[in-house]
């Protein structure tokens, strides 16, 4: 559904974002100003005791110094409830007492359709509920005490019971005045070769699956005897139902997440059940398939690094291997797996009932990172006692890490994976008798000083670039959004220039106060930042000119990650040389001194800023699309 023109702009004027924030935070009282609209509590995102978290009326934003959290009145409604943005503008639509739009004729009739079925299947719940209590249902409900699930826990869940008769819901739903096709519609029944209707779901014990917004829009069904043919039963795709796009439990889980509970992923509904009663609310599972990728996409929706919880046989080792291979492509900075892989083959609903909550808490303190397990499955069980089988796990290890579109987690990855390779390989490389090459004494030469000294000034430069580019910022600081990633990433060797860096990306969302504010958190540094004599003739930093300010951050940012970059992989290669040097790391140090030459190349300084003017800025530009300082991958 699309909302019209200036519907979210009236919305926002409407209510106020002190009102929204309010029902969640308690005011401080003394920091706060009320007449000028400027609000002050302890953060509703993580947990505080100060008064970090601002709410400027005016302006209708809020930002937490604290966990940097920052947006408007219906971003704040989405994190704070948990909800996507639709339902997030609906509750604040009900707020400010404005009708949402119009729906078009078409869509207004397929709602109706979808909620003559939601009606249909909520009487079927409360239908299966009334059997559970009839004799027929008593080795279910035998089933269930055994499982430890009290009456109140059933009636929580609305578990029921399908008779085993073959029209017996049909029937009691007929009796309730609903059309035959409408009952098969929601895949309850099903039409017979002979045009007859029968019941989907016979003697099963019942769990209602439901959607985000808490309507119940499938069934899972357990059977009871022994030989049936399918010990868990799904109802099949429908209007309503699509189970390669929903969870079961989603909505409780995901207010539970939104209160701060990590999300824990299980196989199986009676897993999920035993996880929340054990007080993991924020407990889903997928709904009789592998775990599909708009599943995955719904999960990191609910939390940013939900816990793979796996049964420690075969087949959960096999389901998680599937996840990572599912998750590769997808992973963003931010969002991430971990896996918590139970003992003894035992699921979360034996290990809870065996050893209780405790027991399952440390199951999952103990969740690994998803690097870990793709680690393990290229190597647990296999010998790499020669070269040729080193180079095919180097091979299949380099084409999973390629998957990864992120560049930056990408990098990261291939970190870990260096060092478990290392860790792997590490004695097998380095020659053992005597020291290493690394710790030897090494000769002074007559080259020594002056490497030192051509060390001593390049650093000289790069403290020189840093302190310019880092003026500049704070001048500018309408340039910083665009540069955010880049300073987030980036080494500085000079504590001062570390500590402007985070004082400038906590407080970027305040560009109007922010010198005020890095003053106010890093003063001597910024006093002494701005007394060098460097800064203070920089044209960038002194010129209201914003294209000459970007460009010079720009080609600061280029030249100073190209140079980090360099000495990363020189140090690397320092270390891969104890071994034999091949053509992938003479490769790689050319790329990295060819990634120096080429940020190198300009030079605002020496540029004449009159009729080179224009072609040097395109040329800055393309640095600036292209994103120079992110290392390129083979």
């Amino acid at each position: 559904m699309s909302l019209p023109p200036g519907f979210i702009d009236e919305l926002r004027t409407r209510v106020s974002l002190s009102s929204i924030v309010g029902k969640k935070v308690t005011w401080d009282m003394r920091k706060s100003n009320m007449g000028k609209g400027d609000w002050w509590a302890p953060c509703p995102f993580h947990q505080e005791k100060s008064a970090s978290f601002h709410v400027d009326d005016r302006k209708g934003y809020y930002y937490c110094f604290g966990c940097h959290a920052k947006g408007d009145a219906v971003s704040f409604v989405k994190e704070s409830d948990n909800v996507g943005f639709m339902e997030a503008v609906e509750i604040l639509a009900r707020e400010a007492g404005m009708t949402m739009p119009a729906r078009d004729p078409r869509a207004a009739e397929k709602a109706d359709h979808r909620t003559q079925l939601v009606q249909i299947m909520e009487e079927a719940v409360k239908w299966f509920r009334l059997q559970l209590r009839t004799s027929a249902a008593g080795p279910a409900r035998d089933y269930l005490a055994k499982r430890k699930l009290s009456e109140e826990a059933q009636a929580r869940w609305d578990i029921g019971f399908a008779p085993d008769a073959r029209q017996a819901l049909f029937q009691a739903m007929v009796q309730k005045g609903f059309a035959p096709d409408m009952i098969v519609a929601t895949g309850l029944c099903a039409r017979a070769d002979d045009g007859s209707i029968y019941d989907r779901f016979r003697d099963r014990i019942i769990f209602p699956i439901r959607d985000a917004r808490g309507r119940a829009i499938s069934l899972g069904g357990r059977a009871m005897a022994a030989d049936a043919r399918a010990k868990y039963l799904n109802g099949p795709e429908t209007d309503l139902f699509d189970k390669g796009r929903n969870l079961y439990n989603h909505a409780p889980a995901r207010e539970a997440a939104g209160k701060g509970q990590p999300l824990i992923v299980a196989e199986g509904y009676m897993d999920v059940i035993a996880l929340s009663e054990a007080g993991f609310k924020a407990a889903v599972a997928p709904l009789g398939t592998a775990v599909t990728e708009d599943q995955l996409r719904l999960m990191w929706r609910i939390h940013p690094e939900p816990i793979i919880a796996l049964d420690g046989d075969a087949a959960g080792i096999r389901a998680a291997l599937r996840v990572i291979d599912l998750a590769l492509p997808l992973l963003e900075a931010g969002q991430g797996l971990r896996f918590a892989v139970l003992p003894g083959g035992m699921d979360p609903d034996d290990l809870i009932r065996a050893n209780g909550a405790g027991a399952m808490q440390a199951v999952l303190d103990g969740a690994q990172p998803m690097v870990n397990l793709l680690w393990q499955r290229e190597t647990e069980g296999r010998n790499f006692d020669s070269p040729e089988r080193k180079a095919t796990l180097d091979k299949t290890l380099r084409a999973a890490l390629m998957r990864i579109k992120d560049p930056s987690i990408r990098g990261h990855y291939g970190e870990e994976i260096k060092r478990l390779r290392w860790k792997l390989f590490g004695t097998n490389i380095r020659p053992m008798r005597g020291p290493s090459r690394r710790d030897a004494p090494v000769a002074p030469v007559a080259t020594a000083k002056a490497s030192t000294l051509a060390g001593d000034a390049a650093r000289v430069e790069e403290g020189l670039l840093a302190s310019v580019m880092l003026a500049t910022l704070i001048q500018h600081p309408s340039l910083i959004a665009r540069f955010e990633s880049a300073l987030e990433t980036l080494t500085l060797d000079h504590p001062d220039h570390r500590a402007l860096t985070s004082a400038i990306l906590r407080h970027a969302a305040q560009p109007d106060s922010l010198r005020d504010r890095v003053s106010h958190e890093a003063g001597p540094a910024l006093e002494t930042l701005m007394a060098e004599r460097h800064v203070a003739i920089a044209p960038p930093v002194h010129s209201p000119d914003a294209e000459l300010a970007m460009n010079c951050v720009a080609e600061a940012l280029a030249k100073l990650t190209a140079r980090r970059g360099a000495q990363r992989e020189i140090e690397d290669a320092m270390e891969d040389m104890t071994g034999l040097v091949d053509e992938g790391l003479t490769w790689r140090l050319s790329q990295a001194a060819e990634a120096r030459n080429r940020a190198d190349k300009s030079n605002l300084e020496d540029a004449d800023m009159g009729e080179d003017r224009a072609a040097l800025s395109k040329h800055l530009q393309n640095l600036i699309d292209g994103q120079v300082w992110v290392k390129k991958t083979r």
